[in-house]
């Protein structure tokens, strides 16, 4: 739909009420929200303030993650893993992965160490594993195994989302909690809107589990059981980014529809409200209510409208980008940026740059001399690993 078109339609519906799904009574669907503040993301687009150099080509590559010796598993959506040098050598493709459904947004999505990994050598994966008996079916899955050698032995399938169905939308990013004791996991509402409310469906949500993918006992349904168990927080869409960021507080960058793009600070037993909220409106024009009209539900710390389609969350630690310490950065896939936020310790967040990279920005992560490696979405095919570094 042109724009202009679309335009005019949102001006012709801003009045009419939109009826909402019926959705089941939650029970972390009650109550005030706690969110103080919300902001919309307003930096404007600059060139890159770095240097940005290309190390290699992939397929369609989606997940990073850095070995204690400085190289780097680069895990592609057809379901492939290869160990990659800081110059960019690849090397063979490693055993032991899962089979996946590489399906709309499905495939091979996150890569994590384990926290003891320099003792274990275990690494979890989170792809999307097709049904046996239905090739256009499939669920997210969360599995792990030990990295030995050329390949993974060990890989076993901790925690399955089911039923498995149709749809993209997975989600899939872990974040181990800080004290390693625990993983966190986003699980997208597969294109299905409704089970993001509803509390005996696994969509929609931030999952908490332990190592070993059983729930953990301080959730705020522990007792219930099922997935009420194992759910920390409910009422989210499609879930890309999710970081703790230096001072132990959990952060998710998420789509939102067209527009509406979030980043949320995370809570136990919050909602933040989606289908039934957003800032931004449903793709056949139809407008949603905005956060602030139904209060029960959190609204965003920052949010970006038009979207960023926010793909990756990083907290940046490190010392050659030094005026960037402790800020956050979220790649962009439609939006083909960087942006980058600083947040207070009350939560507020504030967006100060939003770097143009003319590509799209799959996944982030910052390497052992503090240099940050970008990804690139091939957006179905392609891909490259670039480095930024400073100038000069």
């Amino acid at each position: 739909m042109r724009v202009a078109t679309f335009v005019l339609v949102l001006a012709l519906c801003s009045t009419r009420v939109v009826a909402q799904p019926k959705l089941p009574d939650a029970p972390n669907n009650t109550g005030p929200a706690s969110t103080p503040f919300s902001a919309k993301a307003e930096a404007p687009k600059q060139p890159p303030a770095f240097q940005v150099t290309e190390v290699a080509k992939f397929d369609n590559p989606a997940s990073l993650a850095f070995l204690p010796d400085g190289t780097m598993l680069v895990g592609e959506k057809g379901g492939t893993v290869r160990r990659v040098t800081p110059a960019g050598h690849a090397s063979a493709l490693l055993s032991g992965v899962p089979r996946v459904a590489k399906v709309l947004q499905g495939g091979l999505l996150d890569i994590k160490l384990a926290p003891d990994f320099a003792r274990s050598g275990l690494v979890y994966l989170s792809y999307s594993e097709p049904a046996d008996d239905n090739a256009a079916e499939s669920g997210l899955a969360l599995a792990r195994g030990k990295l030995a050698g050329d390949g993974f032995t060990g890989m076993t399938v901790l925690w399955r989302e089911g039923p498995k169905g149709k749809g993209g939308q997975f989600g899939a990013e872990i974040a181990f909690a800080p004290d390693g004791r625990s993983l966190f996991l986003s699980s997208g509402d597969r294109m299905r809107k409704t089970p993001s409310q509803d509390p005996d469906s696994a969509l929609g949500k931030i999952l908490h589990l332990t190592l070993d993918g059983k729930p953990f006992a301080s959730n705020p349904m522990a007792r219930d059981g099922g997935v009420r168990a194992i759910t920390w927080a409910s009422g989210v869409r499609n879930p890309y980014g999710l970081a703790f960021d230096p001072g132990g507080r959990l952060w998710l960058a998420e789509f939102g529809p067209y527009g509406g793009d979030e980043l949320d600070l995370v809570e136990p037993g919050r909602n933040y409200g989606w289908p039934l909220v957003s800032n931004g409106d449903d793709y056949n024009a139809d407008p949603i209510p905005d956060h602030p009209t139904q209060p029960r539900f959190e609204q965003p710390r920052l949010w970006w409208n038009p979207s960023l389609a926010p793909s990756s969350l990083l907290f940046y630690s490190g010392r050659l980008f030094h005026d960037w310490k402790e800020q956050a950065l979220v790649g962009g896939l439609s939006g083909q940026a960087i942006s980058r936020i600083a947040i207070d310790r009350a939560g507020r967040a504030r967006e100060v740059a939003r770097y143009d990279m003319g590509l799209r920005v799959r996944e982030l992560a910052e390497g052992p001399d503090g240099a940050i490696w970008a990804l690139e979405d091939g957006g179905g095919t392609g891909g490259r690993l670039f480095r930024l570094t400073p100038k000069g």
